[in-house]
């Protein structure tokens, strides 16, 4: 459905030119010549954007705008004048004014703004999507020893505004202990921005996290804002920055320095504030012996180091872990009602979980949806064909005609776990299981895997 934008204004020439850009740009315009006809316009029919003109003849721009802002936070204004002065301007942005422009009106200026601030609009929206889905889905869980450190440092840290360094194996939800610090910062109420370093191709990286304007490369046909920008009085997490090239290192490193940048292509000066939470799987140290990481980076990103331990090392945990992660699949998907036997807990303690937390809850997915019974036996954890646990003991309970047998079966649940931990990407999952890419996807022939092969 398209956007719908009121545009108020006693000038027809504007409304009816502002209209037809508009228009051809695939939103959905309404119109008003005076102040509180806008105002029962919105009433009536809630638009994402109002284009505010300051003057109009009953009633001022401004008290609008502040009648906006007291009964429909959510819309977007954008104020016009032509009869601007700084002063108006810094009264608008103050009273929530979007943005301010003056005329004569640059047509293509009011259709990138509209545009910004729609993908802005959407960006706070999926956030706050997140923190409910956060909130309900996404508690950090654990009793044991480790994880009351952990807690005890996330309460110590939430509060400040110190670069972090979390690390950890994949699938311990680091991403989760970044998003735990965000919302017990004073940064709450504004973004929380992720950006998965290791997934964007190192040509589009720098435009990705500092934007770029019109023109800048082939296919830049509008100014985009980065993340870094997006994010600006909120934080930004930058996963997996192990895999970050050198020269995107060193762009960041000056963003860390100077907090401001420019976008990929431009010359103007961006000022920002941004809490940086980094994450990464790797040893940092190690990489910058090998000349992969640099190490003034690693120390302007390390301010306060979290570990987050791995699941076979806090088994105690595990029982509550799937518990929840069994409720909220049963409450989520309209279910029936499931519960772990002993015996079934008692395995899932037994395995060492090279998933991590991940591995459980998609565990905890399939036995909700395929095991037959109200109670959940050993017996259905290892019936489900693929990301089984299976233990040495269990395994002497499988059915095999001969080792080789056995031996294939293990390699090719072992190899698909870590390329769904990967996402598919073949060449990070041969580094993760120390073999070359080549022997691996001749492995994967010969079980018959089939899986996303980067290009």
């Amino acid at each position: 459905m398209p956007d719908h934008i009121l545009i108020v204004d006693d000038e027809k020439g504007i409304l009816s030119a502002l209209t037809g850009v508009l228009e051809d740009e695939n939103y959905t315009i309404a119109t008003a010549e005076r102040g509180r006809e806008a105002l029962k316009k919105i009433e009536n029919d809630t638009p994402s954007v109002v284009l505010l003109d300051i003057w109009l003849p009953d009633i001022d721009g401004l008290e609008v705008l502040k009648e906006i802002r007291n009964t429909h936070k959510g819309i977007i204004v954008i104020v016009m004048s032509g009869h601007g002065t700084i002063e108006t301007a810094v009264k608008a942005t103050k009273l929530g004014a979007y943005d301010y422009i003056e005329k004569p009106l640059s047509m293509e200026r009011v259709t990138l703004l509209i545009e910004h601030a729609l993908r802005q609009q959407r960006l706070e929206l999926e956030n706050v999507q997140l923190r409910g889905k956060f909130e309900k889905w996404e508690e950090i869980i654990g009793e044991s020893p480790p994880m009351r450190y952990l807690k005890e440092q996330l309460r110590t840290v939430g509060t400040t505004n110190s670069r972090v360094l979390v690390t950890g194996e994949n699938g311990t939800g680091k991403e989760l202990v970044a998003r735990s610090i965000h919302q017990a910062s004073q940064r709450a109420n504004k973004l929380f921005v992720a950006v998965n370093c290791a997934a964007i191709p190192d040509t589009l990286i720098e435009s990705e996290l500092f934007g770029h304007e019109k023109g800048a490369f082939t296919g830049a046909s509008s100014v985009q804002r980065g993340k870094f920008e997006l994010a600006d009085g909120g934080t930004l997490f930058l996963d997996e920055i192990g895999d970050m090239s050198l020269n995107t290192q060193a762009r960041v490193l000056r963003v860390l320095q100077e907090q401001e940048f420019q976008r990929v292509g431009g010359s103007r000066t961006i000022k920002i504030d941004v809490r940086v939470i980094t994450a990464t799987n790797k040893d940092l140290q190690a990489e910058i012996k090998r000349g992969n990481f640099r190490e003034d980076l690693y120390y302007r990103i390390n301010v306060i180091a979290i570990h987050v331990p791995p699941l076979r090392e806090r088994r105690e945990d595990i029982p509550l872990l799937a518990g929840y992660f069994l409720r909220a699949v049963i409450q989520e998907q309209g279910l029936q009602e499931k519960v772990l036997t002993e015996e079934a807990i008692e395995l899932l303690k037994e395995y060492d979980w090279p998933g991590n937390v991940r591995e459980l809850r998609n565990l905890m997915e399939r036995v909700a949806i395929m095991a037959p019974g109200e109670r959940i036996l050993r017996g259905d954890l290892t019936i489900i064909s693929t990301g089984v646990p299976h233990r040495e003991g269990q395994l002497l309970n499988d059915k095999f005609s001969s080792l080789r047998e056995a031996r294939a079966n293990f390699e090719r649940y072992y190899i698909l776990e870590r390329l769904k931990e990967n996402k598919g990407n073949v060449t990070r999952t041969a580094e993760d299981l120390k073999i070359e890419r080549s022997n691996l996807h001749r492995k994967m022939k010969l079980l018959g895997i089939e899986a996303e092969i980067e290009t």
